[in-house]
């Protein structure tokens, strides 16, 4: 019973773990869907080494085309859906939220429980998608119609497909309930004196993020059924005789704020990690807020940018690209504070901090080649090459992966009372960003030349044929880019278990969440805090610490 309890605890913290995991296991499969994408691409048709003989051994571990077109569409599934955001949204939000605030537990636990275990439901069906016998899914992460929209009926259906729009109505219906609970729990459970302005910039991150969930994620779900009803019942909401490009609509309306959903996480860990470890308080706190809200707000005036090919009136096309030129605007606000608040500090280069500074290296790499696509002229040739994969690659790993590692190596003393190796850490980081940059600023110049995303033997096409070189480059940067995060997993299960036991304030950081034990326990706080300041106080004091708790100190200082 007990087991059973801790399994199904309504705990915040617990709660935030299962995601932590399932999002890690989810993440193992996600990239080795992406090995085997990059070794189709540099030996197009050769035999895979070891791992093709098990996923497709009648063919004697050589691919074919369709199992390429499910393996692409199981990989972009798997990582934004089942990894970025779980891990952002479901572990960052259900741990840090009530400890960086103040409150004991979210505001709805019994709906929290449930917004996880929906998700195991989620993964299954998308695994049966991958390996149904009918098909596999193959229709892309987008599921465009009219290959999405093949009934069952049909001669050569994939019925695989059905399983997946299965799989992401249920994961919509787990985000939506965990966003009911971010909102309501920072609206109503801040801690006494926990104004608006003194809330750490990850807690308005996660919480704008949920806002951006609220919003969109129903009109996806709600595509997603009309999907199935198309597939399933053969009603025709998205066939000639209804809206084509309904789905697309639909779908864009949440997949660019999505886009928001695992950067703006990111953006308020990386905002926390690097005051913390540079000791100095955030430059222009306000200005931070206010370029999250307008990030929030013109996140959903832009998603038509995606369909500048799809025919729309070219003044449309103009309005969408306008607003997405715009929305570099907060997004520069950020950078900049981000590079003052480093301008004369005293950095300290631990794991946590060299991951958030890769993130800013990494973020203005990838948004300074958002804006060529937001240009309609330009888009129109890049549109659907690798210069788009290029670019989302590095916003999604460059960015929000680069921003979830910072946040593992920062918290994971609070979340599991254990310190980390530094060595390691550092190891770690240096690979990762070296062999990132090797992968995905490559693929721009396979973009400039043309080359399609989504086909699997590029040599097809002689105009691609010199490009050889630069996949097989570009893939063996990424089998090395797989391989390095052994680094991650090691320092994961060996501090685990042989970790030096944790401080209570190890980083020495002013913030709400180290007032607690490391790790909390049920309920938090011994006694509830009261907030007395912001969370970026690092001016040195006259008794020696360079820093001010923000609560009212409910321990004495070390």
């Amino acid at each position: 019973m007990k087991l059973l309890a801790r399994v199904f605890s309504t705990d915040h913290k617990v709660i935030g773990l299962q995601f932590f995991w399932s999002g890690l296991l989810m993440a193992l499969f996600g990239a080795l869907s992406a090995m085997l994408i990059r070794w189709q691409l540099a030996w197009p048709w050769s035999e895979m080494p070891v791992v093709g003989g098990l996923v497709f051994p009648k063919s004697g571990g050589v691919p074919s085309p369709e199992f390429y077109s499910a393996l692409f569409t199981f990989h972009g599934t798997v990582m934004i859906f089942f990894v970025v955001i779980p891990l952002l949204t479901g572990w960052l939000g259900n741990y840090l939220i009530p400890l960086l605030i103040g409150a004991r537990d979210m505001a709805f636990p019994v709906l929290n429980m449930i917004s996880y275990w929906i998700m195991p439901f989620a993964m299954a069906s998308l695994a049966i998608g991958f390996c149904v016998e009918g098909g596999s899914a193959q229709a892309g992460w987008t599921s465009y119609p009219p290959l999405a929209t093949l009934t069952s009926a049909t001669p050569g259906s994939l019925h695989g497909q059905t399983w997946w729009l299965l799989a992401i109505v249920l994961a919509g219906i787990s985000s939506t309930l965990g966003a009911v609970n971010y909102v309501t729990t920072v609206v109503k459970l801040r801690a006494k004196g926990m104004g608006w302005l003194r809330m750490p910039l990850t807690v308005w991150a996660l919480f704008l993020a949920a806002c951006i969930q609220l919003a969109g994620i129903p009109v996806l779900t709600s595509g997603g059924i009309l999907q199935l009803s198309d597939r399933v019942l053969g009603s025709g909401f998205y066939s000639a005789s209804g809206s084509p490009l309904l789905w697309q609509h639909l779908f864009w309306f949440y997949g660019h704020p999505a886009v928001y959903v695992v950067i703006l996480p990111a953006m308020g860990v990386v905002s926390d990690v690097l005051s913390v470890h540079a000791r100095k308080g955030v430059f222009g706190y306000k200005p931070m807020v206010f370029s999250l809200l307008g990030i929030t707000l013109l996140g959903f005036m832009v998603w038509a940018h995606h369909m500048f090919v799809s025919g729309m009136n070219p003044a449309l096309g103009m309005a969408f690209g306008v607003a997405t030129t715009l929305i570099a605007l907060p997004s520069g606000v950020k950078v900049f504070n981000w590079l003052a608040t480093l301008w004369g500090a005293r950095l300290q280069l631990t794991s946590a901090m060299l991951f958030a500074l890769g993130f800013v290296a990494l973020f203005i790499t990838g948004g300074l080649s958002g804006l060529w696509l937001a240009c309609t002229p330009v888009d129109v040739y890049m549109h659907d090459t690798y210069f788009v994969v290029a670019h989302f690659h590095f916003i999604v790993f460059g960015g929000s992966v680069f921003g979830l590692f910072a946040a593992f190596y920062h918290w994971f003393p609070k979340m599991f009372g254990r310190m980390l190796d530094e060595r390691l850490g550092r190891a770690h980081f240096v690979l990762t960003f070296v062999l990132a940059v090797g992968v995905f600023l490559m693929m721009h110049q396979l973009g400039l030349a043309g080359m399609p995303r989504r086909i699997a033997d590029p040599t097809v096409y002689p105009s691609l044929r010199h490009l050889v070189p630069l996949n097989v480059s570009i893939t063996w940067c990424a089998l090395l880019l797989g391989a390095s995060q052994v680094l991650f997993l090691a320092n994961l299960f060996w501090s685990l278990w042989r970790g030096p036991r944790a401080p209570r304030n190890p980083w020495k950081a002013a913030s709400l969440e180290w007032e607690a034990d490391s790790p909390p326990p049920h309920g938090n706080f011994g006694a509830q805090p009261e907030v007395e300041r912001g969370p970026y106080e690092y001016d040195p004091r006259t008794d020696g610490r360079d820093f001010q708790p923000q609560a009212v100190t409910l321990f004495p200082p070390a």
